[in-house]
């Protein structure tokens, strides 16, 4: 940018951002550089892009604004640049290999055993270019379902084209992959029906799908014969909860309306199975204001009088109190927009606040009563089969800094997904680290509404499209399941200060919040009177 090049500086920016899209700053110099003069949209690519991914992107996109012919063409061209690049990455596999885990000082194997070793390696190496052809750069996870889905979408693309024979070939080499989903296996016979005979799948899949079984055999055979432990990744993963009668393609997460041909056909095969929701709300004054259905998603619920106007006014007197700029956040005091002051405090800081007497202790044990309603409710609305455990909780409140609220464009908090990357120019959310993938459940609990703005929003993966909006107030709480079928942040604050309890829950014992132990013994401590003259030994743990 320095040098005047700022087409240069977009596409390094975009380039950046696709690896990392949950870096505030690089998406805020993004929005910067579409304002400059001289800057067009085709300046934003994306310089890291494999060829095949490229294509299939763009198919994607086509494919979403009903350009089935421009999306045909793509796709085609993207099995081609796959299967060349599959070619290029076995070719890479064929030097030296590391031994990872070997002493090579004590390497003391036969000749025989040392060439075993060696090109069971390479077969390994070449096995999982499955993975790496469909991992995108900058990511550690790979799309799931990649190849079987461009299968996938052809063949309803050529559908619409009336281009019955190659629908057919394309569904019966998705099942190669996915053989007897039930989906696809009516979609076969009704191409089938139409064109009054049979079909073959396309060889080139056939064989590549073939030599990935022959390869899995050898590489079993050689575990066992080596005594090394082998297991086969899942490639094709398909996403559950799709096999309805309002299918979208494998991967997609609704980014796009697909219509199944049962549809069409005006016959519904599969019964739609219904949400894990709808339990009850534990407690006699809490009131239910929209499920899911209601909020245009999964897995979402907003309730009212969680809470009440007293111990919400207790709680917002309890944060102007115990808070601190930036806490969970390495003492950054804005860690999502330069516009607001961000302040909070967990429930054991809380309570050695209680105890230190800086504080209620009435009003720290509140903190902790009410973080444990909102978990039951949580727990029981969504019907969960085991316990949901505490992974951060967090009172936290966002202020507009006076003087920087003009013009704005930004958020509070910008789009995200709670426990994966999200990623909406893929159309995915990486589950992988720096992420918090072991966070299930999510919870906002509302402490006032008497400020300008703050609109907790859900979006579509495209993190654009809002499809539900919800306006905080005393004792209202929105729930939600942390993966990226809820992408979801939070509109500016023009005015005033938002406070609320910010809750997230898991459902793994092993990730508890180490804090929420500690409290839950300060508090059977307190509560058995067993404190009196001694020190609490609390040692508060920045999780953030």
């Amino acid at each position: 940018m320095h040098l005047k090049q700022p087409e240069k500086a977009a596409a390094a920016a975009h380039t950046y951002f696709q690896a990392n899209p949950e870096h505030v700053e690089m998406g805020q110099n993004l929005e910067q550089y579409k304002d400059l003069q001289g800057v067009q949209e085709d300046h934003f690519v994306d310089r890291e892009a494999r060829p095949h991914q490229q294509s299939f992107t763009a198919a994607v996109r086509l494919y979403g604004t009903g350009d089935y012919e421009g999306a045909i063409a793509l796709f085609e061209e993207a099995l081609v640049e796959y299967y060349k690049a599959d070619v290029e990455c076995r070719a890479l596999c064929q030097g030296p290999q590391r031994f990872e885990g070997h002493d090579h000082l004590r390497y003391r194997y036969s000749l025989h055993e040392l060439v075993s070793d060696h090109f069971t390696q390479v077969l390994h190496c070449e096995h999982e270019c499955v993975r790496d052809l469909a991992t995108r750069p900058g990511r550690l996870s790979p799309m799931e379902n990649y190849l079987p889905l461009h299968y996938d979408y052809l063949q309803f693309a050529y559908f619409q084209l009336d281009r019955t024979e190659e629908a057919l070939q394309c569904a019966l080499t998705y099942l190669l992959f996915h053989e007897g989903e039930e989906f696809m296996t009516e979609n076969v016979e009704y191409y089938g029906e139409g064109l009054g005979h049979n079909g073959k799948p396309r060889e080139k899949a056939a064989w590549y799908l073939r030599r990935h079984k022959q390869e899995l055999e050898l590489l079993l055979i050689g575990s066992n014969t080596m005594g090394v432990e082998f297991t086969e990744g899942n490639y094709w993963s398909s996403p559950g909860g799709r096999d309805d009668s309002n299918r979208i393609p494998s991967g997609t997460d609704g980014w796009m309306e697909y219509v199944p041909l049962s549809d069409k056909r005006n016959l519904s095969f599969v019964v739609q199975q219904p949400l894990k929701e709808g339990g009850p709300l534990v407690y006699d004054s809490v009131q239910l204001v929209q499920n899911s259905a209601a909020l245009n998603g999964t897995q979402r619920v907003l309730l009212d009088h969680v809470i009440s106007e007293e111990e919400c006014a207790e709680l917002t007197h309890l944060a102007h109190a115990v808070t601190m700029a930036g806490d969970g956040y390495r003492g950054k005091m804005s860690p999502h927009t330069p516009n607001e002051k961000f302040e909070g405090a967990t429930v054991l800081k809380t309570l050695q606040y209680g105890y230190e007497g800086r504080v209620p202790m009435k009003s720290a044990r509140l903190f902790y009563n009410i973080s444990e309603r909102a978990r039951r409710i949580t727990e029981s609305y969504f019907l969960l089969n085991s316990t949901l455990h505490f992974s951060y909780t967090h009172l936290v409140c966002r202020t507009a800094i006076t003087g920087q609220q003009d013009h704005r464009n930004d958020l509070s908090h910008p789009i995200h997904a709670d426990n994966c990357l999200l990623d909406p120019e893929a159309n995915e959310c990486w589950k992988e680290p720096p992420a918090y993938t072991y966070r299930d459940y999510s919870a906002l609990l509302y402490l006032n509404g008497n400020f300008e703005g703050g609109e907790f929003i859900f979006t579509e993966m495209d993190a654009k499209t809002v499809t539900a909006s919800v306006k905080p107030m005393c004792g209202r709480m929105v729930g939600f399941s942390s993966g990226g079928e809820n992408p979801h942040g939070v509109k500016a604050i023009t005015s005033g200060q938002r406070c609320a309890v910010a809750l997230w829950f898991t459902l793994d014992p092993l990730f508890r919040e180490l804090e929420r132990l500690q409290a839950d013994e300060v508090i059977q401590a307190l509560d058995t009177q067993s404190v009196e003259g001694q020190g609490l030994n609390i040692n508060p743990k920045d999780e953030l």
